[in-house]
């Protein structure tokens, strides 16, 4: 039997770490990590999942769709809230919303302060 694995962290890549934390916290709820700096920045989450933010000199933000800078990393998001009402609330908080949107109604493709594309959906 293969080895069963518990995803414990996800970290991003990105030109200022507390700047991406601030975005996410304010996006999730999720509470700062205590040890968070200006290189390295974390949330703690549910189910004892961390996101870490990480400094990165010379950071290319991704080029989604475009994949001459790939986008590295997508995560998804399930809203509570209608649609329009998550993406007005996280186009407040910095988010970027691109032009091409593949999902149609269900779903939505935006983009985090540093340029990584997410999606939220009501599913």
């Amino acid at each position: 039997m293969p080895p069963q694995m518990k995803l414990v962290a996800i970290t991003l890549d990105c030109p200022d770490p507390p700047v991406l934390a601030a975005f996410y916290q304010q996006a999730t709820g999720l509470e700062p990590h205590p040890k968070s700096d200006a290189d390295f920045a974390g949330l703690n989450g549910e189910h004892g999942l961390f996101i870490g933010f990480q400094r990165v000199d010379d950071y290319l933000a991704p080029s989604w769709p475009d994949p001459i800078v790939p986008q590295q990393l997508h995560i998804c998001f399930k809203v509570e809230d209608d649609l329009d009402v998550a993406e007005a609330r996280l186009l407040e908080l910095g988010a970027g919303k691109p032009d091409h949107q593949p999902h149609g109604d269900h779903a939505r493709v935006l983009t985090d302060p540093a340029g990584h594309p997410f999606c939220i959906s009501t599913r």
